[in-house]
């Protein structure tokens, strides 16, 4: 209003209050149309919480000079003379609440972990119950602390608000901070006038940046470990090693050029072209994938593979490639690491720009399980070519060309390196093996070439290729196809790898995959040292360095010692030429051994191991790769479980209760395998269940990702990437969970191995780099005693400063009574929405409710809420009644659908 306008109101204020006889301050409130007329609300006595502005801009104590008044002083004695009083500048407050904006303000109650204010020239600070370690409950109202801001003008004092609100660092319960701080950067609130319908026009208010929070997560983290033991499933009872490897001296100058600079600069084909013209053998190196996911249960972490990737880098230049991606490794990363498999690859892609990277593709499969739309399996493909992709392994688990096809399409679409690899099985130096022949392998050959496949692989998946069928195949192959480079990739199991890789070479192959010496043999790759030093001097010379390689092994052989909880070698101490019989995969065969000793039946590995020889025959001799290799394990299981023989097994078909892995199989849910399915037992198996004709694939309809973004956006905030979507597309449920995940703990990728597997011990010290120039100085100083909430206190110095957190004892939980908490994933489970008391159950069981219908009514910082049904059905069960104090998401009721 203008001046007049507000000296017209401060004359009706007066005069109000001399008519009713009201003595000392008070706060007059109107409301003003767009006309300029003025109307009354009302008069509030003594203080409102809006005081402090009044107090800065005209410097009058109002809370000493109402004292003074009561005192008997008068305004003149106290210097309060209408005319003197001057309005200086403009002074903003802001109430710091603990409320969820996003939640309609719903006040939030538990723990400040952390507490920390903003001040300084200009900011004023009048402080509620806001401190470290205070209980803020549902009892009282929810103000921490009122913060004032003055300046010269409305500008001036928001910027100095801003500043203040940033500096804030409260943990442990929600508050308003975040909207405050949208309000203070709206241009509306800054130059325009403001009405009553300001926010309601204004949701961008609601867009509110999360607070990162990284490090009291992270310490979170660290006390449930130091409390209940590491977070991931861990095989076998060992602690890591004590000892971090030493990363071997590298030049600080750039990279020498590598074959990715022939890639990037020519494309695909040029490349293939250069690979198949090259004088001397070449390596893969699976040391960052396939050896780990054969050796240590996929769980080497990106943090232990950043500090020897600038090594790889300058000393090992002149390989074919690094196999570093994709298979298993991705939703491992999502599941057990709580890393982004997308950061991984962005990050050695920084620090290994000169080698050319690989994957493993599952053809329709992508990185998953299942079938997905085919332009699901192209967008991952563009994604993952953008994010520092260049060759892609495209297979299939049962060579069935139309989903081998598909993979090949999309990795070619994306503008990648097509390299088709043919799964191999049996053994095509033996006459009597007649299913999987050499004529088979090279029929298959011809369709993939004809295809357009850059270059062809044989994947070997379980080290069944001998010397002497790597001769016959890859000599035949070669012969067949003079001009597409040859790239073999096997296993180590049998202790035939490094013959067999070069008799490979011998008849022609152009490429070999190994792992560094510590990461090799037994269910890994062959050795690249002893590759290297075979070949040294010959026409297949490598060119790799062998001091090299021993600097490499030296790395790794420590660093492994930091995955003992996982390492195979715990069960297993070597390989075994038995693979040749049960034809077990190099991954599940070390998976399979840790399940038999994890269940107490490692002395009857050799049963499983022949159960699943029996299950392979009775599925009809299968291609065994992931996800084909983990239907015949099932089954395997399956019949040792319920000590089947496979002539009973075959017998009672059409009255077993398969595993639904088996069941899908039968019905074609992966494809249609050489030779068809076995018969009669898939008839007797499915009886009337549908079978799929063709592509599993290829009816399913396209993938919504503008739908799927937006609903990630829902759940998740703004911070979604196009990576984060296609996580999401490949394993939903597991993305939820690794989002859930790393909003309670953090970034759980930036600490060290042992510290993330074991935790700090008392005492220790260390540093955790979020990002380059951000980094936490953590002391672990104790662990507090069991209270009655089975909660321990664990203390930290962060910083310099003290820091605590409070962790559930797992254990000791086992033997205390909690009220039950809502499941997410159940619709009729009805959860509190906020913590608080019941005042009103308004149904009881038996009752039939509606979607929508109120159910309850609870109260919280004196705001009631009026908990309704999310879906309409029975009461099946009430777990409140009235005055019963409830913590977020406390079971209410059940409802039946």
């Amino acid at each position: 209003s203008t001046l007049n306008e507000r000296e017209l109101q401060t004359l009706e204020e007066v005069d109000s209050c001399i008519f009713v006889g009201y003595e000392n301050a008070g706060t007059v409130e109107f409301l003003v149309d767009k006309h300029g007329k003025h109307y009354f609300i009302e008069v509030n006595s003594r203080l409102q919480v809006e005081h402090t502005v009044t107090e800065e801009i005209t410097d009058v104590d109002l809370v000493h000079a109402q004292l003074r008044v009561c005192e008997g002083r008068s305004l003149p004695e106290l210097g309060l003379e209408q005319d003197k009083i001057q309005i200086n500048g403009c002074a903003i407050q802001c109430r710091v609440t603990t409320e969820d904006p996003s939640r309609g303000f719903q006040p939030d109650t538990g723990r400040i972990e952390v507490f920390r204010s903003g001040e300084g020239m200009g900011i004023r600070l009048d402080s509620a119950s806001a401190f470290q370690g205070a209980i803020i409950s549902p009892h009282y109202d929810s103000l921490l602390v009122k913060v004032i801001a003055s300046g010269k003008d409305l500008p001036t004092a928001a910027t100095k608000m801003h500043r203040a609100l940033t500096e804030f660092r409260v943990r442990g319960v929600k508050t308003n901070i975040p909207f405050l701080q949208n309000v203070l950067s709206n241009s509306q609130f800054l130059y325009a006038t403001v009405d009553t319908q300001f926010i309601d026009g204004n949701q961008e208010l609601f867009n509110l940046k999360p607070t990162q929070n990284r490090a009291q997560k992270l310490l979170h983290y660290l006390g449930h470990t130091m409390v209940n033991g590491p977070m991931t499933p861990i095989p076998v009872k060992a602690k890591s090693s004590p000892v971090d490897p030493v990363v071997p001296s590298v030049s600080l100058g750039e990279p020498p050029m590598g074959f990715r600079e022939v890639l990037l600069r020519e494309g695909p084909e040029v490349f293939a072209r250069a690979i198949r013209q090259h004088q001397g053998l070449l390596l893969m190196d699976t040391t960052f994938r396939d050896a780990h996911q054969s050796l240590l249960a996929t769980r080497v972490r990106t943090h232990d593979l950043k500090k020897i990737a600038p090594f790889v880098s300058h000393n090992f230049n002149n390989l074919f490639s690094l196999e570093n991606w994709g298979g298993a490794t991705f939703d491992v990363a999502l599941r057990f690491r709580w890393e982004c498999p997308w950061k991984r690859l962005q990050e050695l892609r920084a620090l290994i720009p000169n080698v050319p990277f690989q994957m493993l593709l599952r053809g329709a499969n992508a990185v998953g399980y299942t079938n997905y739309p085919d332009n699901a399996v192209f967008k991952f493909c563009e994604v993952a070519k953008e994010n520092g992709m260049d060759i892609f392994r495209v297979f299939d688990s049962l060579n069935y060309i139309p989903n081998m096809l598909l993979g090949m399409e999309a990795a070619g679409a994306a503008g990648g390196v097509v390299e088709a690899a043919i799964s191999y099985t049996g053994d095509v130096s033996d006459p009597m093996r007649q299913k999987y022949s050499l004529e088979y392998y090279l029929k298959l050959a011809n369709e993939l070439v004809k295809a357009g496949t850059h270059i062809l692989a044989i994947k070997d998946m379980a080290g069944l290729l001998k010397p002497e069928a790597s001769r016959l195949l890859i000599g035949a192959l070669r012969d067949r196809f003079p001009d597409v480079p040859i790239h073999v990739h096997t296993h180590d199991t049998a202790g035939a790898g490094v013959a067999a890789m070069l008799a490979c070479a011998q008849a022609g192959a152009d490429i070999v995959d190994v792992a560094v010496d510590s990461m090799a043999g037994m269910t890994s790759q062959p050795s690249m040292g002893a590759i290297v030093a075979c070949t040294r001097g010959t026409k297949l010379d490598t060119g790799v360095s062998l001091d090299r390689v021993f600097d490499y092994s030296e790395y790794w052989e420590v660093a492994r010692g930091l995955y003992a909880p996982f390492d195979c070698t715990a069960t297993m101490k070597s390989g075994n030429a038995d693979v040749y019989e049960n034809e077990i995969p190099g991954g599940q065969y070390t998976n399979l051994h840790f399940q038999a000793h994890s269940m107490g039946l490692g002395n009857k590995f050799k049963e499983v191991k022949k159960a699943y020889a029996e299950a392979n025959k009775l599925l009809g001799d299968l291609i065994k790769v992931t996800p084909s290799s983990k239907i015949v394990g099932d089954l395997a299981q399956f019949m040792v479980q319920n000590s089947l023989s496979r002539a009973e097994v075959e017998e009672r078909a059409d009255e077993l209760s398969f595993p639904l892995s088996v069941v899908e199989f039968l019905q074609g849910h992966i494809g249609i395998p050489h030779g068809g399915f076995p018969e009669p037992f898939r008839s007797k198996v499915l009886k009337a269940l549908p079978r799929i004709e063709g592509r599993p694939g290829a009816s399913l309809p396209p993938m919504d990702f503008e739908a799927l973004e937006s609903d990630l956006r829902m759940a998740h905030g703004n911070e979604i990437t196009p990576e984060d979507v296609m996580s999401a597309a490949m394993y939903p449920k597991v993305f939820q969970e690794f989002k859930e995940f790393t909003s309670n703990f953090g970034p759980v990728d930036c600490l060290n191995t042992r510290l993330f597997l074991d935790g700090p011990k008392i005492a220790e010290e260390f540093q955790v780099e979020l990002e380059r120039g951000k980094t936490l100085h953590i002391k672990a100083l104790a662990l507090g005693d069991l209270n009655k909430s089975g909660q321990r206190e664990v203390f930290f110095e962060l910083n310099g400063q003290l820091r605590s957190v409070l962790v559930k004892d797992t254990a000791a939980m086992k033997e205390m009574h909690f009220h039950p908490k809502a499941l997410k994933d159940v619709r009729g489970q009805v959860g509190a929405p906020m913590p608080g008391k019941v005042v009103e159950v308004k149904v009881k069981p038996g009752q039939k409710v509606e979607k929508g219908q109120p159910l309850c009514v609870l109260s919280a910082m004196k705001m009631e809420t009026v908990v309704n049904s999310p879906i309409s059905g029975i009461i099946s069960k009430v777990h409140v009644n009235a005055d019963s104090s409830l913590e977020g998401n406390d079971l209410i009721l059940e409802i039946t659908e």
